[in-house]
């Protein structure tokens, strides 16, 4: 309504100019140039408001697509308009509403993730605090005080399960969204390999699985020294895991032209082919065997982890523009090689 109001404003002024342009002409040279100034004032006018009335025509129309695109949900095509300021409009409009389709799909994928994410996070800890629930009464009623030890030493280590998946999610939520804060400069590799091995001595000891440096001092790359050795000791963790007593696990850290690497390989059964394309999804664990590995083997090496350490040493190092690739070594084992490129291309 206010544009029609517009319209007719602007064509009242042209008229106006045009009856006073007429009566000048008529005074200074008589009637017959005040009639041509008539003719062509009118002609004038006439295009005028062909003009307006189709571009007012079009900005209504393009108003309606607007408003069934913000009220119906659904995209338009603009294509109605083909020149002029409007068409330009029309492109532009036409470019936002696709832009907002893909933006809708794409929150509509990351809602679907989300909730998958909290139902896997709520049955991860549903099962060790279920299991605290019915220790519980157990440990309330022991009168024999080397089992209610047993069993409080139990308890703890569930407790402790439950705080680690618990920090490691916050972990990777903090890695998808982008809130990880890195602190990036030139690191020594060696330094970071040892850093991230030396939690684990112990527990090597335990399990007499022998772990082997194989490092380069002089290899550098950019990135981040504490999230890169927590990644590495993730992998290095999920390897001793899968190695029988007696075995090895080998860091080694090369660096070329070209990139930085640091490869964690292991003398275990090595990965299942079914479980390769999905080792370092969130929550899988691998239900395969390793060749060679008959199946109560796997049954009795099979880790009781959550399945999320490999998943966080991805996220770590992809964040910092890194690769981690999973492999079986040529020789039997598992290979992981973590590589940061020195060259963007």
């Amino acid at each position: 309504m206010g544009s029609t109001t517009t319209l007719f404003r602007q064509g009242a002024a042209l008229v106006a100019l045009m009856a006073l342009m007429t009566a000048g002409a008529h005074h200074a040279s008589g009637a017959g140039a005040g009639a041509w100034c008539a003719a062509a004032g009118a002609v004038a006018l006439a295009f005028f408001l062909g003009v307006s009335w189709a571009r007012h025509r079009q900005i209504r129309r393009l108003t309606a697509e607007i408003d069934e695109v913000l009220h119906g949900g659904r995209s338009v095509g603009f294509s109605s308009c083909r020149e002029g300021d409007v068409a330009i409009l029309t492109n532009e409009l036409g470019k936002m509403v696709a832009r907002l389709a893909r933006a809708g799909e794409q929150l509509a994928h990351e809602k679907s993730a989300l909730a998958d994410a909290l139902a896997d996070v709520s049955h991860q800890i549903r099962t060790p605090l279920t299991a605290v629930g019915l220790m519980l009464p157990g440990i309330e009623a022991a009168d024999d005080p080397v089992r209610r030890k047993r069993a409080v030493c139990e308890l703890e280590a569930l407790l402790d399960r439950v705080a680690w998946l618990v920090t490691t999610l916050l972990k990777i939520a903090k890695v998808d969204a982008g809130a990880m804060p890195l602190n990036m400069r030139t690191v020594t590799v060696a330094s970071v390999a040892r850093r991230a091995v030396e939690p684990l001595a112990m527990t090597a000891d335990l399990h007499d699985v022998a772990l082997v440096m194989d490092v380069d001092e002089s290899a550098v790359f950019e990135g981040d020294a504490r999230w890169t050795a927590e990644a590495i000791e993730n992998i290095v963790k999920n390897c001793m895991e899968h190695t029988p007593a007696g075995g090895t696990v080998s860091v080694r850290v090369r660096e070329d032209a070209l990139a930085t690497s640091i490869v964690v390989s292991d003398t275990g059964p090595g990965i299942a082919p079914e479980d390769l394309p999905h080792l370092f999804e969130r929550f899988y664990r691998g239900r395969g065997q390793g060749a060679g590995e008959t199946a109560e083997e796997a049954a009795l090496r099979a880790p009781g982890g959550f399945g999320i350490g490999l998943a966080l040493a991805q996220a770590l190092v992809s964040a910092q523009g890194g690769t981690l690739r999973a492999a079986n070594g040529e020789q039997g084992g598992a290979r992981f090689t973590v590589s940061f490129p020195k060259l963007v291309v």
